[in-house]
């Protein structure tokens, strides 16, 4: 069954992309009611590609049980319904272009002073008063601008992580500010303002590397699938082709490695391999004493002993080989056009996933909603285009 934990809380959003969508989605999952407004051409997210039924892979994973209402934010009559709409709301969230909402009339501040128990909720690339402020960001720049791309990827140089890894955290920051802010609600009877900013979001993630940098007077190295702080931890392949991971957290975890997996002891007392900060100096001559034992091995040998010696390992798998794997919990959700099969949310409940509701179509609940929130001045709306 789906969730009621929110049951009863509305919440309004111009949203668009993924930070914001990704925030509502998780309100929606929780039973929250979501209007979703768009413009008459839809969220552009809709068309990134056509992965999932009549929307894109990351439309239909982040829209789910919500509501779509197509308006057209320049109009006068729109805006007057919008704004009964967002009278009754309990939260608005927006990220639309720097300063558009407040040029619009749907300033969060101005918000909050007609509706003193209103949450809002203002997701940004860069946040407030400084001078990226106005600038358009996109995942891909603020992983470039936060450093997180100077310490991803290969030794050549810089790397993308491969999902939109700003947006989302982002989307969650905010989850988790709204609901802070539903339960601050709760004893004070008053809304809050929340700012969430892309850069903020991975700024933060970027606290341990920073204050290495500071610490040390040395950045982190790029080192692909291995560990700038310890060694070994990294990818080693097998002698039938099988990539497999493995981490040394330890000593304990070394000494035990190095007697049931390399087969010789008295490694882990060796000059250059006896402590944690000798072998990430020593990384290259470590990294081989382990390559070399793993190539001349077939990896059922390689993860009996990795097993029997306790070592924490994983497989470099593909995207076929998460589609397989034992541990990945997946729930059909419907999308314009048929069902797609989604990765579960991570969360579960009393040993239970919570069921998803389907997918809006673009507009599919302009109509209904209009009759629901018009006032008598506007009740012969038509629908409008938002710009």
């Amino acid at each position: 069954m789906p969730s009621t934990t929110l049951d009863g809380i509305l919440v309004v959003s111009f949203e668009q992309a993924v930070a914001a969508p990704y925030c509502t989605s998780r309100l929606a999952d929780a039973g929250a009611r979501v209007i979703k407004v768009e413009r008459d051409v839809g969220d552009f997210a809709r068309h990134y590609d056509k992965a999932a039924g009549d929307v894109s892979s990351y439309f239909a994973w982040i829209n789910r049980g919500k509501e779509s209402l197509v308006a057209d934010l320049k109009d006068a009559e729109d805006k007057s319904f919008l704004a009964s709409m967002i009278a009754r709301a309990d939260v608005f969230v927006q990220n639309l272009a720097p300063g558009a909402s407040e040029r619009l009339g749907f300033g969060s501040a101005e918000l909050r002073a007609a509706h003193p128990r209103l949450i809002t909720v203002d997701i940004s690339g860069y946040g407030n008063n400084n001078s990226y402020s106005e600038m358009k960001a996109y995942d891909l720049l603020v992983q470039a601008e936060t450093g997180l791309a100077e310490i991803t990827g290969r030794p050549e140089g810089p790397g993308r992580v491969g999902i939109s890894v700003c947006d989302v955290a982002c989307g969650m920051n905010a989850h988790a500010a709204v609901l802070e802010a539903l339960l601050e609600r709760e004893r004070t009877g008053q809304g809050t303002a929340i700012s969430v900013s892309l850069f903020d979001s991975i700024a933060d993630w970027m606290n341990v590397p920073l204050l290495y940098k500071e610490g040390t007077g040395q950045t982190p190295q790029r080192l692909g699938l291995a560990h700038p702080s310890l060694a070994p931890y990294g990818a080693f392949d097998t002698s039938d082709g099988t990539t497999l991971l493995i981490s040394i957290q330890n000593e304990r975890e070394w000494q035990a490695f190095c007697a049931i997996v390399l087969g010789d002891a008295a490694i882990a007392g060796m000059a250059g391999f006896d402590s944690s900060a000798a072998r990430v100096a020593n990384r290259t001559n470590v990294d081989a004493k382990v390559a070399s034992v793993f190539g001349s091995l077939k990896s059922d040998e390689v993860v009996r002993r990795l097993l029997e010696a306790g070592t924490a390992f994983g497989r470099v798998n593909d995207l076929d080989g998460l589609a397989t794997h034992p541990a990945l919990r997946r729930t059909s959700v419907k999308v314009p056009g048929g069902a797609v099969d989604l990765i579960a949310p991570a969360s579960t409940f009393n040993g239970q996933s919570n069921a998803l509701r389907s997918v809006p179509a673009l507009g599919a609940d302009t109509d209904h909603l209009h009759a629901e929130f018009s006032t008598p001045q506007n009740t012969h709306m038509t629908k409008g285009k938002m710009q």
